[in-house]
């Protein structure tokens, strides 16, 4: 062998062995038998765990990272969020009607690659995106994220909310075209046909769809009809339900998920069990800059947490989820979602459950646990480190000190490290396209 070959031959070897990394993991947790494995070596390479256990050898020219002090695991969910609806909790400006008006779809896809990342800074690294996004800015961050541009959780975005005339809002008939692009109209069955694949070909990967916003909500069929054709695509239906008769016709036509909670009681919740629905609650914490402290705030609080319990009681398939869609002065979104754990904890939710549902559950009801959750070998590289075992101490979530996504590490140490994810690489032609 030359030596120009033989040079390029180590070269070669030493590009491929860079690209290993190497964890020593003190304290490995598997959030779904709720065990721990301590002293582990997690390799990861390309974006993806290639090998997990006690005993695996670290390649030679590996970049060894040492979280031997760290309890290690899967990275967080939230399965209701609104990346792109930013309004502030504050009573001179408290309606989301009013920003949909006043902000453009442009500054919204800037407002949502903000609070991406401030949610990966808190270890979230997926995140549900369900609608009231402007005019499909839901997809353009997906896709943004996805090709390098600026980095972010996975995204599994609903594009615009689906309903009967005028969705969540109440048009005037001089201005009813201010619904759209908040809402698409679907009112007969080639209307909700249409607006499937409209949603599907602008880049959703997830139907919501307004269940029961107004009196003339739809039926058990044309829920079904939903459901079939976004089936044709390999999506779920994501149901908005306000009403316990639109909660009855939601869980009738077999929806993937409920949405919200107000609608649900004991009949629903054994219903959803037998069925396999997903309840998606949106517990909001009861606080003075959520729902104020008031004798009426803190009755309805406390029904909240009754109907966490009693769902939790009947094994219920529960996702954490927050409807997160707004601006809290001093926090981030990252840290507003994050604060959601006191919901979760009043409702006396054992830790190692709360862990459970923050993470497998989460990628379950996203419909993309065989790719991404598990810390196993094939899996995409995404995990969490803190400094206390979750199982236990599952507050130890507010303060995430390492976070992996896609194999890159974004927070080291409780530093956030976003440059490596602009402009990661070469794009595969498939992820250039909106859908």
């Amino acid at each position: 062998m030359n030596t120009r070959l033989a040079f390029l031959v180590a070269l070669l070897s030493f590009n491929l062995s860079a690209q290993v990394t190497a964890l020593r993991v003190g304290h490995l947790v598997d959030p779904e038998t709720g065990s721990v494995a301590n002293n582990q070596i997690v390799l990861v390479e390309n974006g993806k765990f290639t090998d997990v256990g006690a005993n695996v050898a670290i390649p030679a020219g590996a970049e060894v990272v040492d979280l031997s002090k760290s309890w290690v695991t899967q990275g967080l969910v939230d399965a209701h969020n609104h990346l792109a609806l930013t309004y502030k909790m504050l009573p001179e400006n408290n309606s989301y009607y009013l920003t949909t008006v006043l902000d453009s779809t442009a500054i919204r896809a800037i407002q949502a690659v903000s609070n991406g990342i401030t949610m990966m800074s808190a270890g979230f690294t997926l995140v549900r995106d369900l609608g009231n996004n402007g005019n499909y800015a839901d997809t353009a961050l997906r896709v943004a994220i996805e090709q390098g541009w600026v980095p972010g959780p996975t995204i599994i975005n609903s594009g615009i909310i689906i309903g009967g005339f005028g969705g969540q809002f109440s048009p005037v008939p001089e201005r009813e075209n201010l619904m759209y692009p908040e809402y698409l109209n679907a009112d007969t069955n080639d209307e909700i046909v249409k607006a499937v694949r409209r949603n599907i070909a602008y880049g959703a990967k997830v139907i919501k769809i307004c269940v029961d916003c107004k009196p003339y909500g739809y039926t058990a069929d044309e829920i079904r009809l939903f459901i079939s054709e976004a089936a044709k695509a390999g999506l779920k239906v994501a149901g908005h339900v306000q009403t316990n008769a639109g909660a009855l016709r939601a869980i009738e036509a077999g929806i993937w998920s409920i949405e919200h909670s107000s609608g649900l009681d004991d009949k629903t919740h054994r219903l959803m069990a037998e069925k396999g629905i997903w309840r998606v609650g949106t517990e909001t914490p009861l606080s003075d800059y959520h729902t104020g402290m008031t004798d009426a705030a803190k009755e309805r609080y406390k029904k909240q947490e009754d109907g966490l319990k009693n769902a939790y009681a009947h094994k219920v398939k529960l996702a954490f989820s927050t409807d997160a869609d707004y601006y809290i002065p001093g926090m981030t979104r990252g840290q507003v979602v994050i604060d959601f754990l006191k919901s979760w904890k009043d409702a006396e939710i054992p830790a190692k459950e709360i862990l459970k549902i923050m993470t497998v559950n989460g990628y379950q009801v996203s419909d993309i646990y065989g790719q991404r959750g598990p810390i196993k070998p094939g899996m995409a590289a995404d995990l969490i480190a803190v400094r206390e075992n979750p199982l236990e101490n599952i507050d130890t979530l507010r303060d995430v000190r390492w976070v992996m996504k896609d194999g890159m590490f974004f927070k080291r140490e409780g530093a956030m490290t976003p440059e490596k994810f602009f402009h990661s690489g070469p794009t595969p032609p498939s992820a250039w396209r909106i859908h």
